[in-house]
């Protein structure tokens, strides 16, 4: 049917008209054609930018979440991937765990085939996973075709960031499946943590670079050696998080220094300095702590002297931010190994908390480095 006079006037095609509904695209035919989702996406000009925050909480969840599971050493709690004791729920019995390792003889783990695991360590793997796989991945994917939609007016740094952000959720998945196959061995855990906290970081730089292409600056400054310290920062605590990591994820490890309490099995270890290293595995727990104390004396220095090398007032905050939550964790760790009685062990909330804290710090450092790049970016560089 062909418009009439007076009505609107046909538009040649591939045209558009905007409406309060989004933008119609008219055919030669004059049929109104509504507007794609990626169009939506595109023209909204909405506050996509907090996006990566809320994921970057999912991802705080999913890495606290995984730190319960290898504090109550639950990593081998669903043997098979994606799938839970071929289910896709926790709830499996002693007698349906019975069954299905008789069934599947290959996949018995490292605890054998008489263990029986709880409905709560069950839990934890199966939260984990679908955190994970049916709420954080969707969501980075839905993140990446926003930015995909609204290209032309971001920056490349945050496209790149974005498609960063998804590969990495993938490269996760698929770690999650090697640490499930190989039962949990050290190596494994410890490039699955690396690769979460790799990726929050990724979220967090997209998040700041986002933010800057609508026009938020966070202004920071730097001086001849605020990047090289705050390097040392990010690099010191992420060495610290590790030995830590392998320290709780190690057999008798988190005893090796005693439990006889304040202060023989914490400051000191077995009631000495521990300074004689003969075996690095059973004695991982005070090689972390002298770690802990060396990098805790220069981070004190670093932030002593901050005034020096930033003179930037937020930089200087966040260096006392993280040095602040280091020194808080430090004593966090000592509550942990004092935690310990004969009836109920460890209190194993704190280490995860300690854990948790650990992330945090780390994260902090590295947020100001990024910061500081990303804000005094060339504009020819974007």
């Amino acid at each position: 049917m062909n418009p009439q006079r007076g009505s609107e006037p046909q538009l040649r095609q591939g045209a558009h008209h905007a409406t309060n509904g989004g933008t119609y695209t008219y055919e030669p035919s004059g049929v109104e054609i509504p507007p794609t989702l990626t169009h939506l996406m595109a023209q909204w000009k909405g506050p996509w930018h907090l996006l990566p925050v809320g994921l970057i909480l999912i991802a705080a969840l999913v890495i606290a979440v995984g730190g319960i599971i290898r504090i109550y050493d639950a990593g081998e709690s669903c043997p098979d991937w994606p799938t839970c004791f071929g289910t896709w729920g926790f709830d499996v019995s002693p007698e349906e765990q019975a069954i299905w390792w008789e069934n599947n003889p290959e996949e018995i783990d490292s605890r054998g085939a008489d263990h029986r695991y709880t409905t709560f360590e069950i839990f934890t793997e199966w939260i984990h996973r679908a955190i994970a796989g049916a709420l954080l991945g969707p969501l980075v994917i839905l993140q990446y075709l926003i930015v995909r939609a609204q290209r032309e007016s971001l920056a490349n740094r945050t496209h790149t960031l974005a498609l960063l952000s998804l590969i990495l959720v993938i490269w996760q998945g698929f770690l999650g499946y090697i640490t499930v196959k190989w039962d949990n061995e050290h190596w494994s855990v410890a490039l699955h943590l690396a690769s979460a906290l790799i990726f929050t970081l990724a979220l967090i730089g997209l998040w700041i670079s986002w933010r800057k292409d609508n026009g938020y600056h966070w202004n920071l400054g730097s001086g001849p050696r605020t990047l090289a310290h705050l390097r040392f920062s990010a690099l010191s605590t992420l060495i610290v998080l590790f030995v830590g990591a392998f320290v709780s994820t190690t057999e008798n490890a988190n005893v090796a220094c005693g439990v006889s309490g304040f202060p023989d099995s914490w400051p000191l270890c077995s009631g000495g300095l521990g300074i004689l290293v003969q075996d690095i595995i059973a004695q991982s727990q005070f090689i972390h702590r002298w770690l802990v104390l060396i990098v805790g004396i220069i981070l004190l220095r670093i932030w002593i002297t901050r005034s020096e090398w930033t003179p930037e007032i937020r930089t200087q905050q966040l260096m006392s931010l993280g040095t602040g939550l280091y020194g808080f964790n430090v004593l966090l760790g000592g509550a942990y190994v004092l935690s310990w009685t004969a009836d109920s062990g460890f209190i194993e909330w704190i280490s995860v908390l300690h854990l948790l804290l650990a992330s945090v710090i780390f994260l902090v450092f590295s947020s100001a480095i990024l910061m500081i790049r990303i804000d005094a970016a060339d504009s020819e560089e974007e």
